[in-house]
Protein backbone atom coordinates (compact mmCIF):
# COMPACT_ATOMS: atom_id res chain seq x y z
CA UNK A 1 0.00 0.00 0.00
CA UNK A 2 1.23 3.49 -0.74
CA UNK A 3 0.94 7.14 0.22
CA UNK A 4 1.23 10.35 -1.79
CA UNK A 5 4.04 12.83 -1.45
CA UNK A 6 2.98 15.35 -3.98
CA UNK A 7 0.03 15.09 -6.17
CA UNK A 8 -2.06 17.33 -8.33
CA UNK A 9 -5.68 16.80 -7.49
CA UNK A 10 -7.37 15.13 -4.54
CA UNK A 11 -5.03 13.34 -2.20
CA UNK A 12 -5.66 9.97 -0.58
CA UNK A 13 -2.79 8.58 1.46
CA UNK A 14 -1.75 4.98 2.14
CA UNK A 15 1.55 3.79 3.60
CA UNK A 16 2.89 0.22 3.89
CA UNK A 17 2.46 -0.15 7.62
CA UNK A 18 0.12 -2.27 9.71
CA UNK A 19 -3.33 -0.72 10.30
CA UNK A 20 -3.63 1.06 13.61
CA UNK A 21 -6.38 0.13 16.07
CA UNK A 22 -9.25 2.42 16.94
CA UNK A 23 -7.85 5.29 18.95
CA UNK A 24 -10.08 6.69 21.68
CA UNK A 25 -9.20 8.86 24.62
CA UNK A 26 -10.31 11.94 26.52
CA UNK A 27 -8.01 14.83 27.22
CA UNK A 28 -7.57 15.40 30.97
CA UNK A 29 -8.92 18.52 32.58
CA UNK A 30 -6.57 21.15 33.96
CA UNK A 31 -6.83 23.06 37.23
CA UNK A 32 -6.19 26.73 37.89
CA UNK A 33 -5.54 28.13 41.40
CA UNK A 34 -7.81 30.94 42.62
CA UNK A 35 -6.05 33.81 44.40
CA UNK A 36 -7.59 35.07 47.67
CA UNK A 37 -6.55 35.88 51.22
CA UNK A 38 -7.63 32.42 52.29
CA UNK A 39 -6.38 29.63 49.99
CA UNK A 40 -9.24 27.93 48.23
CA UNK A 41 -9.35 24.48 46.61
CA UNK A 42 -8.21 24.34 42.98
CA UNK A 43 -11.08 24.87 40.55
CA UNK A 44 -10.95 22.47 37.61
CA UNK A 45 -11.46 23.88 34.13
CA UNK A 46 -14.01 22.21 31.88
CA UNK A 47 -12.69 19.04 30.24
CA UNK A 48 -11.74 19.52 26.60
CA UNK A 49 -13.75 16.80 24.91
CA UNK A 50 -12.49 15.54 21.54
CA UNK A 51 -14.88 15.51 18.61
CA UNK A 52 -15.58 12.07 17.22
CA UNK A 53 -15.03 11.34 13.54
CA UNK A 54 -14.86 8.32 11.22
CA UNK A 55 -12.32 7.64 8.45
CA UNK A 56 -13.82 7.36 4.97
CA UNK A 57 -10.59 5.89 3.57
CA UNK A 58 -7.31 4.53 4.90
CA UNK A 59 -5.19 7.57 5.74
CA UNK A 60 -1.72 8.48 6.92
CA UNK A 61 -1.20 9.98 10.35
CA UNK A 62 1.56 12.58 10.19
CA UNK A 63 3.64 14.34 12.80
CA UNK A 64 2.59 17.77 11.47
CA UNK A 65 -0.18 19.05 9.16
CA UNK A 66 1.83 18.67 5.96
CA UNK A 67 2.37 16.01 3.29
CA UNK A 68 6.09 16.60 3.78
CA UNK A 69 5.91 15.63 7.45
CA UNK A 70 6.90 12.29 8.99
CA UNK A 71 4.33 9.50 8.71
CA UNK A 72 3.60 8.05 12.14
CA UNK A 73 1.32 5.28 10.88
CA UNK A 74 -1.99 4.61 9.15
CA UNK A 75 -5.60 4.30 10.20
CA UNK A 76 -7.94 1.93 8.31
CA UNK A 77 -11.22 2.91 6.69
CA UNK A 78 -14.32 3.07 8.93
CA UNK A 79 -12.24 3.67 12.06
CA UNK A 80 -13.42 6.00 14.80
CA UNK A 81 -10.95 8.76 15.69
CA UNK A 82 -11.04 11.57 18.23
CA UNK A 83 -10.38 15.04 16.81
CA UNK A 84 -8.74 17.59 19.10
CA UNK A 85 -8.00 20.45 16.70
CA UNK A 86 -7.60 21.70 13.14
CA UNK A 87 -4.92 23.59 11.24
CA UNK A 88 -5.41 27.28 10.35
CA UNK A 89 -6.63 26.37 6.87
CA UNK A 90 -9.12 23.80 8.16
CA UNK A 91 -7.75 21.08 5.86
CA UNK A 92 -6.06 18.95 8.53
CA UNK A 93 -7.41 17.42 11.74
CA UNK A 94 -5.31 16.87 14.84
CA UNK A 95 -6.32 13.55 16.41
CA UNK A 96 -5.40 11.50 19.44
CA UNK A 97 -2.74 9.07 18.23
CA UNK A 98 -0.22 7.77 20.80
CA UNK A 99 3.11 7.15 19.08
CA UNK A 100 6.76 7.23 20.29
CA UNK A 101 7.64 9.91 17.70
CA UNK A 102 4.42 11.89 18.16
CA UNK A 103 3.90 15.04 20.18
CA UNK A 104 1.66 14.82 23.27
CA UNK A 105 0.07 11.63 21.96
CA UNK A 106 -1.36 13.33 18.87
CA UNK A 107 -0.98 13.26 15.08
CA UNK A 108 -2.44 14.92 11.98
CA UNK A 109 -4.65 13.54 9.18
CA UNK A 110 -6.16 15.17 6.10
CA UNK A 111 -9.66 16.35 6.94
CA UNK A 112 -10.96 15.27 3.54
CA UNK A 113 -10.98 11.63 4.62
CA UNK A 114 -12.52 12.13 8.06
CA UNK A 115 -16.28 12.47 8.40
CA UNK A 116 -17.75 14.38 11.35
CA UNK A 117 -20.91 16.40 11.92
CA UNK A 118 -19.30 18.55 14.62
CA UNK A 119 -16.79 20.55 12.59
CA UNK A 120 -17.74 23.84 14.24
CA UNK A 121 -16.69 22.47 17.65
CA UNK A 122 -13.09 21.78 16.58
CA UNK A 123 -10.65 24.46 17.82
CA UNK A 124 -7.93 25.92 15.57
CA UNK A 125 -4.36 24.95 16.48
CA UNK A 126 -1.35 27.14 15.65
CA UNK A 127 -3.19 30.18 14.37
CA UNK A 128 -6.52 31.51 13.21
CA UNK A 129 -8.26 31.08 9.88
CA UNK A 130 -8.14 34.86 9.37
CA UNK A 131 -4.54 35.16 10.56
CA UNK A 132 -2.58 32.03 9.62
CA UNK A 133 0.72 33.56 10.69
CA UNK A 134 -0.38 33.70 14.33
CA UNK A 135 2.31 31.53 15.90
CA UNK A 136 4.64 32.00 12.88
CA UNK A 137 2.85 29.56 10.61
CA UNK A 138 1.69 29.92 7.02
CA UNK A 139 -0.71 28.03 4.76
CA UNK A 140 0.51 26.90 1.34
CA UNK A 141 -1.81 28.12 -1.44
CA UNK A 142 -0.59 25.95 -4.33
CA UNK A 143 1.99 23.26 -4.97
CA UNK A 144 5.45 24.78 -4.51
CA UNK A 145 9.08 23.76 -4.34
CA UNK A 146 11.02 23.91 -1.12
CA UNK A 147 14.57 24.94 -1.98
CA UNK A 148 17.90 24.78 -0.20
CA UNK A 149 18.28 28.56 -0.39
CA UNK A 150 16.26 31.73 -1.08
CA UNK A 151 15.99 31.58 -4.88
CA UNK A 152 15.01 29.42 -7.84
CA UNK A 153 18.66 28.69 -8.59
CA UNK A 154 18.93 26.63 -5.41
CA UNK A 155 18.24 22.89 -5.42
CA UNK A 156 14.71 21.65 -4.86
CA UNK A 157 14.46 19.67 -1.62
CA UNK A 158 10.91 18.55 -2.33
CA UNK A 159 7.45 20.04 -2.65
CA UNK A 160 4.60 21.23 -0.48
CA UNK A 161 0.96 20.84 -1.45
CA UNK A 162 -2.02 23.21 -1.18
CA UNK A 163 -3.23 23.66 2.42
CA UNK A 164 -0.03 22.27 3.94
CA UNK A 165 0.85 24.23 7.07
CA UNK A 166 4.48 25.27 7.58
CA UNK A 167 6.27 26.85 10.51
CA UNK A 168 8.09 30.03 9.54
CA UNK A 169 11.61 30.51 10.90
CA UNK A 170 12.94 33.47 8.90
CA UNK A 171 13.08 35.42 5.65
CA UNK A 172 15.67 36.68 3.19
CA UNK A 173 16.79 40.31 3.18
CA UNK A 174 14.01 41.31 0.76
CA UNK A 175 11.17 39.28 2.29
CA UNK A 176 10.56 37.57 -1.07
CA UNK A 177 11.60 34.14 0.28
CA UNK A 178 10.62 32.60 3.60
CA UNK A 179 12.57 30.04 5.57
CA UNK A 180 10.40 27.20 6.83
CA UNK A 181 10.80 24.04 8.84
CA UNK A 182 11.35 21.16 6.38
CA UNK A 183 12.57 17.86 7.89
CA UNK A 184 14.45 16.64 4.80
CA UNK A 185 16.33 19.93 4.31
CA UNK A 186 19.73 20.96 5.69
CA UNK A 187 19.38 21.46 9.43
CA UNK A 188 15.68 20.72 9.00
CA UNK A 189 15.04 23.96 7.08
CA UNK A 190 14.10 25.02 3.55
CA UNK A 191 12.98 28.09 1.60
CA UNK A 192 9.71 28.88 -0.20
CA UNK A 193 8.58 31.77 -2.38
CA UNK A 194 6.46 34.09 -0.23
CA UNK A 195 4.04 34.64 -3.12
CA UNK A 196 2.64 31.13 -2.77
CA UNK A 197 1.89 31.04 0.96
CA UNK A 198 -0.69 32.87 3.05
CA UNK A 199 1.11 34.55 5.92
CA UNK A 200 1.01 37.77 7.88
CA UNK A 201 3.53 39.46 10.13
CA UNK A 202 6.46 38.49 7.91
CA UNK A 203 8.12 41.79 8.85
CA UNK A 204 8.63 40.39 12.35
CA UNK A 205 10.61 37.36 11.21
CA UNK A 206 14.41 37.36 11.54
CA UNK A 207 16.45 37.99 8.38
CA UNK A 208 18.50 34.89 7.54
CA UNK A 209 21.62 35.06 5.36
CA UNK A 210 22.44 32.27 2.88
CA UNK A 211 25.02 31.06 5.40
CA UNK A 212 22.17 30.42 7.86
CA UNK A 213 23.13 33.21 10.25
CA UNK A 214 20.59 35.71 11.57
CA UNK A 215 21.65 39.14 10.28
CA UNK A 216 18.80 41.30 11.53
CA UNK A 217 15.07 41.95 11.64
CA UNK A 218 12.69 44.57 10.31
CA UNK A 219 10.90 45.37 7.09
CA UNK A 220 13.21 44.86 4.12
CA UNK A 221 13.64 47.56 1.51
CA UNK A 222 15.43 47.89 -1.78
CA UNK A 223 15.52 45.90 -5.00
CA UNK A 224 16.22 42.16 -4.74
CA UNK A 225 19.67 41.20 -5.93
CA UNK A 226 19.86 39.04 -9.05
CA UNK A 227 21.10 35.59 -8.02
CA UNK A 228 24.13 34.14 -9.75
CA UNK A 229 23.51 30.74 -11.32
CA UNK A 230 25.75 28.08 -9.78
CA UNK A 231 25.58 24.35 -10.47
CA UNK A 232 25.64 22.44 -7.20
CA UNK A 233 24.99 18.75 -6.47
CA UNK A 234 21.41 17.58 -5.89
CA UNK A 235 20.51 17.26 -2.21
CA UNK A 236 20.80 13.72 -0.83
CA UNK A 237 17.21 12.85 0.10
CA UNK A 238 18.03 9.34 1.34
CA UNK A 239 15.23 7.52 -0.50
CA UNK A 240 15.51 3.91 -1.67
CA UNK A 241 13.55 1.06 -3.21
CA UNK A 242 12.21 0.22 0.24
CA UNK A 243 11.54 3.87 1.14
CA UNK A 244 10.45 5.86 -1.96
CA UNK A 245 10.70 9.64 -2.04
CA UNK A 246 7.03 9.82 -3.10
CA UNK A 247 4.04 7.47 -3.13
CA UNK A 248 0.51 7.77 -4.45
CA UNK A 249 -2.63 5.72 -4.95
CA UNK A 250 -4.56 6.63 -8.09
CA UNK A 251 -8.33 6.40 -7.70
CA UNK A 252 -11.27 6.77 -10.07
CA UNK A 253 -13.00 9.13 -7.61
CA UNK A 254 -9.84 10.63 -6.14
CA UNK A 255 -6.31 11.26 -7.33
CA UNK A 256 -6.07 10.81 -11.11
CA UNK A 257 -2.92 12.84 -11.83
CA UNK A 258 0.41 12.66 -10.06
CA UNK A 259 3.21 15.22 -10.56
CA UNK A 260 6.63 15.02 -8.95
CA UNK A 261 9.47 17.52 -9.38
CA UNK A 262 12.92 16.36 -8.38
CA UNK A 263 16.58 16.68 -9.22
CA UNK A 264 19.53 14.34 -9.67
CA UNK A 265 23.26 14.83 -10.17
CA UNK A 266 26.43 12.88 -10.82
CA UNK A 267 29.12 12.12 -9.86
CA UNK A 268 28.32 14.07 -6.66
CA UNK A 269 24.97 14.51 -4.98
CA UNK A 270 21.76 12.50 -5.14
CA UNK A 271 22.04 10.03 -8.04
CA UNK A 272 18.67 8.29 -7.87
CA UNK A 273 15.01 8.73 -6.93
CA UNK A 274 12.37 6.07 -6.28
CA UNK A 275 8.68 6.90 -6.80
CA UNK A 276 5.88 4.47 -5.94
CA UNK A 277 2.31 4.35 -7.20
CA UNK A 278 -0.69 2.06 -7.50
CA UNK A 279 -3.08 2.43 -10.48
CA UNK A 280 -6.77 1.65 -10.69
CA UNK A 281 -6.91 1.50 -14.50
CA UNK A 282 -5.24 -0.61 -17.20
CA UNK A 283 -3.49 2.29 -18.97
CA UNK A 284 -1.45 5.28 -17.78
CA UNK A 285 0.02 8.27 -19.63
CA UNK A 286 3.49 9.39 -18.52
CA UNK A 287 5.47 12.54 -19.31
CA UNK A 288 9.05 13.32 -18.29
CA UNK A 289 10.41 16.86 -18.68
CA UNK A 290 14.14 17.28 -17.99
CA UNK A 291 16.17 20.48 -17.60
CA UNK A 292 19.89 21.01 -17.23
CA UNK A 293 22.01 17.92 -17.83
CA UNK A 294 19.14 16.05 -19.49
CA UNK A 295 20.85 12.82 -18.48
CA UNK A 296 18.44 10.54 -16.64
CA UNK A 297 17.88 6.81 -17.05
CA UNK A 298 14.41 5.60 -16.05
CA UNK A 299 12.96 2.17 -15.42
CA UNK A 300 9.68 0.87 -13.99
CA UNK A 301 9.08 -2.17 -11.81
CA UNK A 302 5.83 -4.02 -11.12
CA UNK A 303 5.86 -5.82 -7.79
CA UNK A 304 9.68 -5.47 -7.91
CA UNK A 305 9.96 -7.06 -11.39
CA UNK A 306 11.24 -4.90 -14.31
CA UNK A 307 8.67 -3.67 -16.85
CA UNK A 308 9.75 -2.55 -20.33
CA UNK A 309 8.42 1.00 -20.83
CA UNK A 310 11.30 2.65 -22.74
CA UNK A 311 10.61 5.95 -20.95
CA UNK A 312 13.05 8.83 -21.47
CA UNK A 313 13.42 12.58 -21.07
CA UNK A 314 11.13 14.46 -23.44
CA UNK A 315 8.31 11.90 -23.43
CA UNK A 316 4.87 13.54 -23.48
CA UNK A 317 1.76 11.48 -22.68
CA UNK A 318 3.51 8.15 -23.32
CA UNK A 319 0.95 5.34 -23.05
CA UNK A 320 1.93 2.58 -20.61
CA UNK A 321 -0.02 -0.63 -19.98
CA UNK A 322 -0.42 -1.45 -16.29
CA UNK A 323 -2.45 -3.75 -14.06
CA UNK A 324 -4.95 -2.27 -11.66
CA UNK A 325 -4.03 -2.75 -8.01
CA UNK A 326 -0.41 -3.72 -8.64
CA UNK A 327 2.41 -1.92 -6.87
CA UNK A 328 4.73 -0.01 -9.22
CA UNK A 329 8.07 1.70 -8.71
CA UNK A 330 9.68 4.23 -11.03
CA UNK A 331 13.45 4.40 -10.67
CA UNK A 332 15.16 7.54 -11.98
CA UNK A 333 18.95 7.57 -12.07
CA UNK A 334 21.49 10.19 -13.09
CA UNK A 335 23.82 9.11 -15.89
CA UNK A 336 27.52 8.72 -15.10
CA UNK A 337 29.65 11.80 -15.70
CA UNK A 338 33.20 12.95 -14.99
CA UNK A 339 32.23 16.56 -14.32
CA UNK A 340 29.26 17.55 -12.19
CA UNK A 341 26.07 17.07 -14.20
CA UNK A 342 22.81 18.32 -12.66
CA UNK A 343 19.31 17.59 -14.02
CA UNK A 344 15.97 18.86 -12.76
CA UNK A 345 12.97 16.81 -13.86
CA UNK A 346 9.17 16.83 -13.71
CA UNK A 347 7.46 13.44 -13.86
CA UNK A 348 3.73 13.42 -14.60
CA UNK A 349 1.52 10.35 -14.47
CA UNK A 350 -2.11 10.55 -15.56
CA UNK A 351 -4.92 8.04 -15.76
CA UNK A 352 -6.37 9.94 -18.71
CA UNK A 353 -4.60 11.59 -21.70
Amino acid sequence: MLSPSCTSGVQGEITPTNPSPIITSTLPGRTTPTLSETPLPLSPQPTVLPVQGVTSDQVNVRLEPSTASTVLGTIPVDTTVEITGKDPGGKWWQIIYPHPEGIDGKGWVTAQYITTDRTSEVPTIGGEETNPNNGNVAVVQEQIHVRSGPGTDFNSLGTLNPQDVVNLTGKDQNGAWLQVEFPSGPAGKGWVNAVFVQAQGVENLPIIAESGLVVGTGTPTGIPATPTSTVIPAWQDGDSRESPIASVILESTGTQTFIYNGDLSAPQGDREDWIAFQPYSQVLFASLECRGGNAIAIEMLENNSPVNTDMKCGDQGKEIAVRAGSNYLIHLQAASAEDLLYTNYILTIKTRP
